[in-house]
């Protein structure tokens, strides 16, 4: 099934990597005012710069938004569950989203290059542009719409001003920065989990200390895996992105305190706000026409401002990441565009487009958060299942040779990853929409097409690359 010829490549970078097209200048390097030039070239050694520590606001921050605490309330006020088993489901969902997110966080200084770019290894080349296309898609375009519209809600609610110029509002600051690249995006994280950190923990204090946990509840059939999955696809939603942000630390770092850091900045994060929000349903209900205002509600008048503030913020740090990453994706399918700025252009593009979509979900922007929440992990769980089972067989071998080569071809991953995707959703997804065929006799086992997804795929790549290196 693989094909390892490659083409030409580059003499040995100082970390040891061998790429298969020009390492990028060293002239970024930890410029904040810059814009990052380049698209998804291997990050040279005078390029690389910061701590693993840095990495806990990279990944914090961005969850520090309405879209996490939205997830905790279609728990309890859609699901039916109780307080305490959303916690448990929280927690396990949470912390295996989490923990693949470390692991594929760990190997971004060793490779100097974005995830997708990874990726290639178990897809090939060209195979890749199946899972780097389905995150352009979902990154720069899916999250950043939803994000887009919770932000633009909480600025309206804020400010009186329409929802419409609020959405504009909010947009053009996520794409300047997203525009300028890695540099001002780590940066802006930094900061903005100081203000975000201290007014969702007033938030929390308030919330936690009106909440009746013990309040009855209705479960509808499989609501506890339910959101299991909803809460591993939110956390793992971050996985296609891991790489992206570690890339730019240097060769020397440790694995292990890389992969500690970004996976303990998304569990932490995730896990409070989406009990937050699950709190704040047993206080005082939830509205699907603005679920921000609802929230925001039982919070005393100067807490409440400042919470909505934090909402834009909040999905102000989500964005740059979900566009940055969104617009690697896009140039990881292939698509050649002779620019020296050809990443930042394309995140202007996606903001566009994203814009766009926004728009369109500014009414019943409640149903729209629980369809989107809820079948993201549907292919993300496919691809980790390629991505780690690969992983896995090559530990000891040498793969740098294989991330640039257009020629190299592995074909064993997109076959997975389909059939994955195809058995997982039509037998085992349980949605409005479409019930699978085992969902819809089996009500109460909830939805775990991501669970399903990530096993077969993992199973049959195996097998397949097994097959192959036999040969």
């Amino acid at each position: 099934m693989a094909d390892l010829t490659t083409g030409p490549t580059n003499p040995a970078t100082p970390s040891g990597a061998v790429t298969g097209e020009p390492v990028r200048p060293g002239s970024y390097g930890d410029r904040i005012a810059a814009v990052e030039p380049g698209g998804v070239e291997f990050i040279p050694a005078g390029d690389r710069h910061g701590r693993p520590v840095q990495l806990l606001w990279t990944w914090a921050s961005p969850n520090l938004e309405f879209a996490t605490i939205f997830l905790g309330i279609l728990a309890v006020g859609v699901f039916g569950l109780g307080f305490w088993p959303v916690v448990l489901a929280l927690l396990i969902g949470n912390l295996l989203g989490a923990v693949s997110h470390s692991v594929l966080s760990a190997r971004g200084p060793r490779h100097g290059v974005p995830q997708m770019v990874l990726s290639r290894v178990g897809f090939g080349y060209r195979g890749n542009a199946l899972p780097a296309g389905l995150n352009a898609v979902c990154a720069g375009v899916g999250w950043f719409a939803v994000n887009s519209v919770s932000g633009s809600f909480a600025l309206s609610t804020l400010t009186g001003m329409p929802t419409l110029l609020c959405l504009v509002v909010v947009v053009l600051a996520q794409v300047l920065i997203a525009f300028f690249g890695h540099n001002l995006v780590q940066a802006f994280e930094k900061y903005a989990l100081v203000f975000l950190g201290l007014v969702f923990l007033a938030t929390s204090v308030v919330l936690f200390a009106k909440a009746h946990p013990g309040a009855p509840t209705k479960p509808v059939p499989g609501a506890f895996l339910l959101t299991v999955g909803a809460a591993f696809g939110y956390a793992a939603g971050w996985n296609p992105y891991a790489a992206d942000y570690t890339r730019y630390l240097p060769a020397t770092v440790s694995a292990k305190m890389t992969g500690l850091w970004a996976g303990l900045g998304v569990f932490v994060s995730c896990m409070v706000l989406e009990a937050v929000g699950a709190a704040s349903v047993t206080g005082g209900g939830v509205s699907a026409d603005n679920p921000t205002a609802a929230f925001t509600a039982q919070l005393p008048g100067w807490l409440a401002a400042l919470t909505l503030l934090g909402i834009v913020v909040g999905a102000v740090s989500a964005n740059v990441l979900n566009i940055y990453s969104g617009a690697m994706s896009f140039l990881t399918m292939g698509i050649e565009l002779p620019l020296v700025f050809r990443r930042a252009l394309v995140a202007v593009a996606f903001g566009f487009v994203g814009f766009l979509l926004a728009w369109s979900g500014l009414h019943d922007a409640g149903s729209k958060y629980e369809s989107f929440l809820l079948v993201i992990a549907y292919w993300i769980g496919p691809w980790l299942g390629v991505v780690l089972t690969d992983q896995y067989l090559r530990r000891g071998e040498s793969i740098d040779g294989l991330l640039y080569a257009v020629r190299y071809r592995n074909w064993a991953g997109p076959v997975a990853m389909l059939v994955g995707i195809a058995v997982s959703v039509t037998l085992f997804s349980n949605q409005t929409a479409f019930t699978g065929l085992v969902a819809r006799h089996l009500p109460g086992l909830g939805d775990v097409a991501f669970l399903v997804g990530f096993l077969l795929a993992a199973a049959l790549y195996a097998a397949l690359q097994g097959r192959a290196r036999e040969r």
